[in-house]
C-alpha cells in the first residue's frame, strides 16, 4: 500500500512515518507539509520520503492519505485528494464548518474516512456511553473530564465533543453542553451536560463519562499512554477504507 502523510513535519506525522516504516507492505511515497517553502525544492523526511510544500508538486501516485496536518490545510487537501481520485484519512481535529464542508464535497467523489480521534479504544467508549444511554437518561446526570498535558491548545479537547455527542444522539430530550460551571448558580440540570478541561505537566491524555445517579455512579474511562495508538487507529483506518467507494466514512464504520 502506497501512503501520503499529510503533516509529515509534525509531532504526529512523525510518529505516522515511524509507525509505518515499521509495516513491511506499506510504502510512503511522499509528504506534505507546508512548512517546507512551496518555491523550493523537496526535502527528505529521514533518506527515504520526500516532503513537499506544494501538493500539486509531486506528480506520483498514492493508495490513501493520512493526514494529520492542520486544520487551516484541510481543504486544499480535499481539493488534491479529489483531482488525484486518492482516499483519505483525515485525522486532524479542530475543524470548523468551513472544512466540514470540504470532506462533504470530497466525498461525493473518493472515500474520506474521518475521526476526531483515531483511538480505537475511545471510540469504543463512546460507543458504550451512547448505548448506555436510553437506560441512564432518565435518572443519571452526565459529566465529561478530559485531561491533558500543558502543550495540549484546544479546549476542551475535540474527543470530549465527540464524546458528548455521541451521548446526544441516543437522548431523548438532548442536553446542553456546559463548559464548566463558573458563575453558574442554577441547578444541575438532567439536560446539563457539563464538559471539563483539566491541563497540568505531563498529565496522559484522559478522558472520563461519568454517569452520576441516586446512590451510584458509573465511569467510563480511557487513557493514551502513547501517541502510537492514533497512527495505529489511522492505519486500520486506511486499510479500511482503500477500495471503499466514495462517501464519508467514520469509526463506527470500522467498528
Amino acid at each position: 500500500m502506497k501512503v501520503i502523510i499529510s503533516g509529515i513535519n509534525g509531532k504526529m506525522g512523525r510518529v505516522v512515518l515511524d509507525t509505518l516504516s515499521e509495516q513491511s507492505d506499506i510504502t510512503v511515497v511522499a509528504g506534505f507539509d507546508r512548512a517546507i517553502a512551496a518555491d523550493g525544492d523537496p526535502v527528505y523526511r529521514g533518506e527515504k520520503v520526500r516532503v513537499y510544500g506544494d501538493m500539486a508538486a509531486y506528480d506520483g501516485k498514492a493508495d490513501v492519505i493520512i493526514d494529520f496536518s492542520h486544520f487551516s490545510a484541510v481543504s486544499d487537501l480535499m481539493r488534491y485528494a479529489t483531482a488525484s481520485n486518492t482516499p483519505v484519512v483525515v485525522a486532524t481535529t479542530a475543524l470548523g464548518e468551513a472544512e466540514r464542508a470540504a470532506l462533504r464535497d470530497a466525498s461525493k467523489s473518493v472515500a474520506v474516512f474521518h475521526s476526531a480521534n483515531m483511538s480505537l479504544g475511545i471510540n469504543l467508549a463512546a460507543k458504550m456511553s451512547r448505548l448506555a444511554m436510553p437506560s441512564l437518561e432518565a435518572d443519571f446526570n452526565v459529566e465529561i473530564i478530559e485531561k491533558h498535558h500543558t502543550a495540549k491548545a484546544d479546549s476542551p479537547s475535540g474527543t470530549a465533543l465527540l464524546l458528548a455527542d455521541a451521548i446526544n444522539e441516543a437522548c431523548a430530550a438532548k442536553k446542553n453542553y456546559l463548559y464548566g460551571r463558573h458563575s453558574n448558580h442554577d441547578e444541575c440540570k438532567m439536560t446539563d451536560l457539563g464538559i471539563h478541561a483539566v491541563r497540568g505537566g505531563s498529565l496522559p491524555g484522559q478522558h472520563t463519562v461519568l454517569f452520576a445517579g441516586p446512590d451510584e455512579t458509573i465511569e467510563i474511562t480511557h487513557t493514551v499512554y502513547s501517541r502510537k495508538v492514533f497512527a495505529l487507529g489511522a492505519l486500520k483506518a486506511a486499510r479500511f477504507i482503500v477500495g471503499q467507494e466514495a462517501g464519508m466514512y467514520s469509526m463506527d464504520d470500522l467498528i
